[in-house]
């Protein structure tokens, strides 16, 4: 059964089409540690985004291989788009954004700080 999400205000909302996650990874790199996000890692051909383009921003950092999206409206960050280490594209879904029990969630620790 597919899963939703949305930033903050509502003017970034998506659809993944797969059930609901039961685990997500918490990363310490500089960004994630700011943000607090809870990562699931999907493919594009099962993410559907509701936005409209000008309200919806990217941020680039480090090698430039991930495009962090942000809303223009309220700032938060729900998903980001980039190319996976294996090469393929990838969808990463912030589940603190999305429509998930949260205190359900195996959550494994990543040490994206070394990298």
């Amino acid at each position: 059964m597919p899963f939703t999400g949305s930033c903050h205000c509502g003017a970034i909302k998506y659809t993944v089409d797969e059930d609901a996650p039961s685990k997500a990874m918490a990363c310490n790199c500089s960004i994630c540690r700011r943000k607090g996000s809870l990562h699931h890692f999907t493919t594009p051909d099962k993410f559907t985004l509701h936005a409209d383009g000008d309200d919806v921003a990217s941020y680039k950092f480090n090698k430039h291989a991930i495009e962090h999206h942000h809303c223009t409206q309220c700032g938060c960050s729900p998903f980001a788009e980039g190319i996976g280490p294996d090469g393929n594209r990838m969808i990463e879904i912030n589940l603190r954004c999305a429509d998930v029990d949260l205190d359900t969630l195996e959550i494994s620790a990543f040490d994206g700080a070394s990298l």
